[in-house]
């Protein structure tokens, strides 16, 4: 399951890829490196400092092993186990259970937990969840959106440039980029991109969700965690924070619905319970 959830995530970044020197072939390489730059830019802040920006966004506060003992000791079992150094590790003050890992490295990582989560599961519960997180530090899932965020970008920022060169009429290098083709390029390749992008988180989920069950050996104690939280975030979804966020969390914790829950960056959880169950 992990070396399938790998491939594919290889292979959808590799469809994103595919999809920017598509818009490059079409639409000339001004605007390609032009966009290449400006997401370079944007990206490399996010992926350097996106853990303070998370941390802070929640209001994550730093709890010392003297506050949390248990949680300190689940921690260092499962970074043991995984080989991994020990993270920084923070407290949401938040009753809805949930927890997300965030930094660029295994050497620069913190994994924050909701106060919820703590006094909603079992030791063992717990220690799923945080080989959860550990797993998506192990796995560097950071660089991996990072990537997938600024090839997205870049597809985003040529197709905006299609659209205006649409609005004051004629291509920009004469090409003969036609306006049915630049209407096509401008509309369907970012949500092509976004539902790419989605489909690389969801991968990534899904790797999490195997690695972290083997770490500690234990995939019905996640199992049964994810089950938990999805039911008690379904009653009390998170009060603060930003949906941009969501796909950093164990699970969304703004119970999405509808049509949203299509664009939502996780899987089905009940697809993601069973998958853990059949290990």
């Amino acid at each position: 399951m992990a070396i399938i959830n790998q491939v594919k995530t290889a292979l959808l970044l590799g469809a994103l890829t595919g999809l920017l020197l598509l818009i490059g072939n079409f639409w000339g390489t001004s605007g390609l490196v032009i966009g290449l730059i400006f997401a370079v830019v944007m990206n490399f802040g996010a992926y350097f400092f996106s853990d303070r920006i998370a941390l802070a966004m929640y209001r994550a506060k730093p709890a010392t092993e003297k506050d949390q003992p248990e949680l300190y000791k689940i921690i260092r079992e499962v970074t043991h186990l995984a080989n991994v150094p020990m993270p920084k590790v923070y407290i949401i003050p938040s009753e809805s259970p949930n927890a997300f890992a965030t930094g660029r490295n295994p050497q620069h990582a913190a994994i924050a937990a909701t106060q919820g989560i703590l006094n909603l599961l079992s030791r063992e519960e717990l220690k799923g969840v945080i080989a959860h997180e550990i797993a998506h530090i192990k796995n560097r899932d950071i660089l991996i959106a990072s990537v997938a965020a600024t090839i997205a970008g870049v597809i985003s920022f040529v197709a905006n440039m299609a659209q205006f060169s649409l609005f004051f009429g004629g291509d920009r290098e004469g090409e003969g980029a036609n306006t049915i083709g630049i209407l096509i390029l401008a509309i369907l390749t970012p949500i092509i991109a976004m539902i790419i992008q989605l489909a690389i988180s969801r991968s990534r989920e899904y790797l999490a969700d195997d690695t972290g069950a083997k770490i500690i050996k234990n995939p019905g104690a996640l199992a049964e965690a994810l089950s938990k939280l999805d039911a008690s975030i379904k009653k009390s979804p998170m009060r603060f924070g930003n949906p941009s966020t969501a796909h950093l969390f164990i699970a969304n914790p703004f119970s999405a619905k509808g049509i949203a829950s299509l664009l939502s960056t996780h899987p089905p959880m009940e697809e993601r319970v069973r998958r853990l169950r059949a290990l």
